[in-house]
């Protein structure tokens, strides 16, 4: 079942906007401290001329010499160093306390200022042209790093919200499938019964009857499915059992049940395989997979049960020569609701994955596909 087109548009939109948004954000941040940046050069451009009128008037005007004093001492922020043509401070502001009375060390500074910023040359009538170093203040310099920390954060919360709202998606879908198989358990609970009775009918009138004890296996099989369907939602009762002997019963029960057209083999180790399960869930897996094994094949091909070990894992492979599957097939393959088939529901193959990730503490997965050779569906369950 694939989601409608205008539902995955919506969601490219959302994520669209939301980018364009954070985007936004970070570049009106870096704008914004460009903007700062300016002001702070129109600031030393302004202190530069302020210093060079100061130097070049001998008298000036009680109140024009006021606001020299107050332009140069309202930088309080700005690093700047003055140096003459032999590179020896003539005035520094707004540098480290423990290299102010150490010349060569404000010389070394101002170099390093010269290399964001180039100096600006004060000339004067004699020749002692002086040079004034300066740099971005503190707090222009820790701003920088702001919208990159900004638009990290925003990152950051748009995908913990994203993960939150598909964990809240997937708890929601949990639910509804549980919710949905404990109704057909109950919906296929009444009919049974009444199944149950005829049989035994028709034992009364033939003991033997042949037909009564085929019938009888297949209504064996639909109160197995609808214990199946009971126990999802609820937590199972794991015991210690054979595996092989779980796989055996319902490889001897769906061979009997399949085109006769399909080469179908079980490979089992040869020691007992003694581990924790279901086997009435852990037989849904196996039957579910056998299943969309034989659609994929169209009736016609070769599926191979094989189990092994591996180190501390069991490992079961479902291995046919059917169609094969696409790789986004196989990603979405387990998702709930996805079905590649024209009438699936996708409920098959997400309650299997269900049963053996949460029920099991295993892991199922699709190891190799390939478009018209087959697949192979991986069982893997811890000892």
């Amino acid at each position: 079942m694939k989601r409608p087109f205008l539902s995955r548009l919506n969601q490219w939109f959302v994520f669209g906007l939301l980018t364009i948004v954070t985007s936004a954000i970070v570049i009106s941040s870096v704008m914004l401290i460009d903007y700062l940046r300016k002001e702070e050069i129109k600031r030393i451009d302004l202190f530069a001329s302020a210093i060079k009128f100061q130097q070049n008037v001998i008298a000036p005007d009680p109140e024009v010499q006021d606001l020299l004093l107050k332009i140069t001492s309202s930088n309080s922020t700005i690093p700047v160093i003055i140096l003459d043509r032999e590179n020896k401070p003539m005035f520094h502001g707004n540098i480290p306390a423990d290299i102010e009375n150490d010349a060569a060390a404000i010389a070394e500074l101002a170099k390093n200022m010269g290399k964001t910023y180039p100096p600006i040359e004060l000339k004067f009538p004699d020749g002692n042209n002086q040079f004034v170093y300066y740099d971005n203040s503190r707090l222009l310099n820790d701003l920088r790093w702001s919208p990159y920390l900004l638009g990290l954060f925003i990152f950051a919360y748009l995908l913990f919200s994203f993960w939150f709202l598909r964990t809240i998606k997937k708890t929601d879908e949990g639910f509804l499938w549980a919710g949905l198989a404990k109704e057909t358990a109950h919906q296929i609970g009444t009919p049974l019964s009444s199944m149950i009775g005829w049989v035994e009918i028709m034992r009364m009138d033939n003991p033997n009857s042949q037909e009564a004890a085929e019938i009888e296996k297949d209504v064996n099989r639909l109160m197995t499915i609808s214990e199946r369907f009971s126990k999802i939602g609820s937590v199972p009762e794991l015991n210690d059992m054979n595996l092989s002997e779980t796989i055996q019963q319902n490889y001897d029960y769906l061979k009997k049940r399949i085109s006769g057209r399909i080469d179908f083999t079980l490979n089992l180790p040869a020691r007992q395989i003694i581990i924790p399960h279901n086997r009435i869930l852990l037989s849904w897996v196996i039957e579910n997979l056998v299943k969309n094994a034989v659609d994929a094949m169209k009736g016609q091909g070769k599926l191979e049960i094989l189990a092994y070990e591996r180190g501390r894992n069991i490992i079961v492979d479902f291995r046919d020569t059917g169609c094969g599957l696409t790789a986004r097939q196989a990603a979405n393959v387990f998702k709930p609701g996805y079905s590649t088939k024209k009438r699936g529901w996708g409920l098959g193959l997400s309650l299997a994955k269900r049963v053996v990730k949460e029920y099991h503490r295993g892991d199922i997965r699709i190891p190799q596909t390939d478009l018209g050779k087959g697949t192979t569906f991986r069982v893997i369950l811890r000892k």
